[in-house]
């Protein structure tokens, strides 16, 4: 495999992840720090991270809707569910061991 077609099979598979999470919007945020230490909001932050070090223009909105597949408060409004607290109590002890 060629760098070409790494960097094509990479974004390749982050788009389905992207696919994946959308057709998942039961699964909350805090579920998946929970799980997997990393959420839809931390994806955001890295591709930002990742534009401003090629320097290219983006904001964490855009991001976040590129990731969301709309704009953040949409989502947040239409899917996201206050989180429960066993939920926020698993949150703060995995985050007690950083």
């Amino acid at each position: 495999m060629n760098s070409s077609q790494q960097v094509e099979l990479e974004a390749a598979a982050f788009r389905r992840l992207l696919k994946h999470l959308d057709s998942r919007k039961d699964v909350q945020n805090i579920e998946l720090m929970n799980t997997s230490g990393f959420c839809r909001n931390c994806l955001s932050k890295w591709m930002l991270a990742e534009a401003q070090e090629r320097d290219i223009e983006m904001d964490y909105d855009q991001a976040r809707e590129h990731v969301y597949g709309m704009p953040y408060s949409e989502w947040k409004e239409n899917h996201q569910l206050p989180a429960t607290e066993a939920q926020l109590a698993k949150f703060e002890a995995l985050n007690a061991k950083k």
